[in-house]
């Protein structure tokens, strides 16, 4: 059966998906389930069952008021809510109203398996096989994020740990680590988030790899758009997009300042090694804990792009201005320096603002 033609398919209806739709749209490009003969179609599947990109699957306890980055999407502000009101019950209904606005028709749950080139024609188009269908696409823009990919590091022994190991995307709230230990691992805004809150009814011992770069200036324009130009020249040369905290450094969040007051705060080397009962400590003592809890971040899910051989030896995409160099027809948004919600709008317009400079695709 041969695959159903669409001008542009958006894989992923997070933000930086919606916002790519949503510009396609204004742009005259119309939703291949009411597209006519002569429309530019374009078509976004996502792999949740429901609207609301990540924030459906954050924890529990994460309020509003505490959310790093929340930003509108684009034609459609946040409604007013309760600043104590869980972002997970808030966002993902913002999402699904934001959708059916704008008739965007995102076709879901839909796994998307792989993403190829359909002949050897450059200007051909790509082949984009899921579990629902395959379509051939003049263009693809991948916003599929990082959810679904967290980053778990190995260390000796950690097969044998007898407590419990999980990672921050499995976090619920701070109420199921009541009265034990609990090591938390990671050095970003998550882990020293998460420690505020679980130290309050928990045993809490932080460590990371390097000792923390406190920053005590303010996260200014001037300091993001240095953070963003550094993650810039990472991607455009092919390596990784590293850690937002790596570009930044650690800046005073309210939960820091909280968990610094009551003495929570306090970072230890990273363990050596993982025993039965805790960690090992590169002195050779032991740390007991009933919990590791890895607040080490996440890496972007772009394993179905395996097909397009992309990824340079040091495990990174090239990608400049949100546009892949080495194939020109895939877009990587939400990747690199638009990983941010701000930066994910953004980088939804300009996809579609190169789309359609780009005559010669779409008019083929």
């Amino acid at each position: 059966m041969e695959p159903a033609p669409v001008d542009v398919i958006v894989i992923g209806a997070g933000q930086a998906g919606l916002s790519a739709a949503y510009h396609l749209q204004r742009r005259g490009f119309v939703p291949l389930s009411r597209a006519s003969a002569v429309d530019q179609t374009f078509l976004v599947v996502d792999a949740n069952p429901e609207p609301g990109g990540a924030w459906q699957h954050r924890w529990a306890s994460l309020r509003m008021a505490t959310v790093n980055g929340i930003h509108e999407l684009p034609g459609f502000a946040v409604p007013p809510a309760d600043p104590a009101a869980a972002s997970r019950d808030i966002l993902p209904a913002y999402f699904a109203e934001y959708e059916e606005r704008f008739a965007l028709d995102v076709l879901r749950p839909v796994q998307v398996k792989a993403v190829r080139r359909a002949d050897d024609d450059p200007r051909g188009r790509l082949r984009v096989e899921t579990d629902r269908g395959t379509w051939a696409a003049r263009f693809v823009i991948n916003a599929t994020g990082t959810w679904t990919r967290p980053f778990w590091p190995h260390y000796p022994g950690q097969e044998r740990f007898r407590g419990r190991q999980l990672h921050v995307g499995d976090y619920v709230s701070a109420e199921g680590f009541r009265g034990e230990r609990v090591v938390i691992v990671g050095a970003g805004v998550s882990a020293v988030q998460l420690l505020d809150e679980i130290s309050h009814v928990a045993d809490t011992f932080w460590v990371t790899r390097r000792e923390p770069d406190w920053v005590e200036e303010d996260f200014d324009i001037p300091a993001r758009v240095a953070a963003i130009a550094g993650v810039e020249d990472r991607v455009r040369r092919g390596l990784p997009p590293g850690s937002v905290i790596s570009v930044t450094g650690m800046h005073w969040t309210p939960w820091a300042r909280a968990a610094e007051t009551r003495g929570v705060l306090v970072r230890h080397p990273m363990f050596s090694s993982i025993e039965e009962d805790g960690v090992c400590m590169p002195d050779g003592t032991l740390e007991r804990a009933d919990v590791i809890l890895w607040a080490t971040g996440f890496r972007p899910a772009l394993d179905h792009l395996a097909p397009l051989r992309l990824r340079t030896p040091e495990g990174g995409f090239r990608v400049e201005n949100g546009r892949s160099i080495d194939e020109p027809r895939l877009f990587l948004i939400g990747y690199g320096p638009s990983q941010s919600t701000v930066g994910a709008n953004r980088a939804g317009r300009d996809a579609v603002r190169a789309i359609v400079a780009d005559p010669v695709a779409i008019a083929a």
